[in-house]
């Protein structure tokens, strides 16, 4: 399976962002914090360039918190700014302010060596499709702005939002890059909602799901789906997950799409527990984007 999503409104998008960057102090660029490499879009880093920029890893109440620490140490070691947060429930959302200040100290004491009067802090948020851009900007605005929603693509123009006196924000829509080039990228942000399921083999991202857990989670798996043993025959391990949790079409055969489905939904709902897709040393250095 080859997985691509590249609507006509990401390309626009893109282009959007190039345009607006001149107005723009600072980039928040939001992540899942259970894929923090594979949710950073290459294309992202040649359009803003050399902009401040702070990484929010969102999700992190749905992430491995110890492997949530070692991207957070990892970027720390590369001095990057990054700050895990939930935007849902608000978690660590009252860092992002002071992180962008320091940020920005040296540029802001310029403008006011010149006499310009400091004005609120101007930053983009950028990322992928279902990362989170619209909730944590409704978390930080304190009211219902931007449009959210549970499936990819929502947000489909750019508009300026004013966060209390010190922060104004620039929405963007999310942007997924024409092509992957590791089909494991693919999966994992399949896995963790940023693709539409329609366009999907389910099968395929399920049974990526169910081999991740067996090599990183397998007690979680086991105890999940009632397993002494974790099958090594895809067919046994689908028969063994759809039998138990009742995934049976007329005459009592396993189907197969519905076990599919669950596999998919159960993994994404936290009901194997926080799961991490990947840590820094799954990566040669130079391969994890800047």
């Amino acid at each position: 399976m080859t997985i691509q999503w590249f609507p006509g409104h990401m390309a626009k998008a893109r282009r959007e962002v190039t345009e607006k960057l001149k107005l723009i102090d600072i980039i928040f660029e939001l992540v899942d914090a259970r894929i923090p490499a594979s949710s950073r879009n290459p294309m992202i880093d040649e359009i803003i360039q050399h902009k401040p920029r702070v990484i929010l890893l969102n999700k992190a109440d749905m992430a491995d918190p110890a492997k949530t620490n070692m991207w957070l140490e990892h970027y720390k070691s590369q001095g990057k700014t990054a700050i895990a947060i939930n935007s849902q429930a608000g978690n660590g959302l009252n860092q992002i302010t002071a992180a962008s200040k320091n940020l920005l100290k040296e540029k802001y004491e310029r403008m006011e060596s010149r006499g310009i009067k400091p004005r609120a802090i101007r930053a983009m948020i950028v990322g992928i499709p279902n990362v989170g851009k619209s909730t944590l900007i409704n978390r930080l605005a304190k009211k219902n702005i931007a449009k959210t929603g549970n499936t990819p693509g929502v947000t489909k123009a750019q508009q300026w939002i004013k966060v209390g006196k010190e922060l104004e924000l620039l929405d963007t829509p999310g942007i997924l890059w024409p092509k992957f080039e590791d089909q494991e990228v693919g999966l994992k942000l399949a896995l963790t909602g940023a693709i539409k399921d329609t366009i999907l083999n389910l099968h395929e991202v399920s049974l990526y799901g169910l081999r991740f857990l067996e090599k990183e989670y397998p007690e979680r798996l086991k105890s999940r789906y009632n397993l002494d043993v974790i099958p090594q025959e895809t067919l046994e391990l689908f028969d063994a997950v759809g039998k138990f949790r009742g995934c049976l079409a007329s005459g009592g055969f396993i189907d197969y799409d519905k076990t599919a489905e669950l596999v998919v939904r159960e993994i994404r709902s936290e009901k194997m527990g926080p799961l991490t897709f990947e840590v820094p040393s799954d990566y040669e250095k130079d391969d994890i984007p800047e």
